[in-house]
C-alpha cells in the first residue's frame, strides 16, 4: 500500500477518495446486500458509506494497512442506523400505496431479485442470531475480513471476534439443519485458522489497498 495514501485520504485528495471507492466499493456493496437482503437498500448504504467516511477523513489513522476494515466499520454503522430509522418510520410506510410493476423484466433484474431471495432464506436464519454474532458473521464469512480487521472494523478486541464467531457458527448450524428442511441443505464452509490472522473461508478474491 502507497505510505502516502492514508495521508492523501486524510487530507481530503479527491483522488485518493476515487481510487478508495474503485478498490473497495464492490466489497463494502457486497457487505450491504448480505446485511440487508436489498439491492436497493445496499447501493443506498454503498453511497452512505462514502459519504460519511468523506465526512470522517481526519480520523484515518496515519499507520495501517488496508482501509478496507474502517470502510466495513462504517458500514455496519449506517446500516444499523437506517434499520433504526425504518422502525421509527414504519407506519408511515405502511400507508403509502404499494410501487407499480416493474415496466420490464431484464436479465439483470431477474437476476437480482433471484440473489435477494437467496439472501432472504440465509437472513431468515440469521435473524435469530444477535446482532453482535451477525456482525462478526457478516464481515469474517462473507466479506472475509481475518480476526484482527474484523476487530478493527467493529472496535473490540480479536478475541471478542473469535469468541462471537465460534458461537455464531455453532448457532447458525444448528439452526440451518433443525429449519431448512430435508431439502434445503445449506452449503458447505471451508474454515481455516492461522493464529491470529486467521479467515474464516477464503475470500474470492483481495483488494489491493
Amino acid at each position: 500500500m502507497d505510505p502516502g495514501f492514508r495521508a492523501r485520504i486524510r487530507a481530503g485528495d479527491e483522488g485518493a477518495f476515487a481510487v478508495l471507492f474503485r478498490e473497495h466499493g464492490r466489497a463494502v456493496y457486497n457487505h450491504c446486500f448480505r446485511m440487508t437482503g436489498d439491492w436497493s437498500i445496499a447501493e443506498d448504504c454503498t453511497s452512505l458509506v462514502f459519504l460519511e467516511a468523506w465526512r470522517l477523513q481526519a480520523k484515518v489513522e496515519s499507520d495501517g494497512g488496508s482501509l478496507l476494515p474502517w470502510l466495513l466499520g462504517i458500514a455496519t454503522y449506517v446500516i444499523h442506523r437506517r434499520r433504526r430509522v425504518a422502525r421509527r418510520h414504519r407506519a408511515l410506510m405502511e400507508r403509502m400505496p404499494a410501487p407499480g410493476l416493474l415496466p420490464d423484466f431484464a436479465e439483470e433484474v431477474v437476476g437480482r431479485l433471484e440473489d435477494q431471495d437467496k439472501i432472504a432464506a440465509v437472513r431468515a436464519a440469521l435473524e435469530r442470531l444477535s446482532r453482535t454474532d451477525r456482525d462478526v458473521l457478516a464481515l469474517c464469512v462473507w466479506a472475509g475480513l481475518d480476526y484482527a480487521a474484523a476487530a478493527e472494523a467493529l472496535g473490540v478486541p480479536v478475541g471478542t471476534v473469535r469468541s462471537r464467531l465460534s458461537r455464531a457458527r455453532r448457532r447458525l448450524e444448528k439452526l440451518a439443519n433443525t429449519n431448512l428442511g430435508p431439502n434445503r441443505e445449506p452449503a458447505a464452509v471451508k474454515w481455516q485458522q492461522t493464529g491470529d490472522r486467521a479467515k474464516a473461508v477464503r475470500p474470492s478474491g483481495g483488494d489491493a489497498r
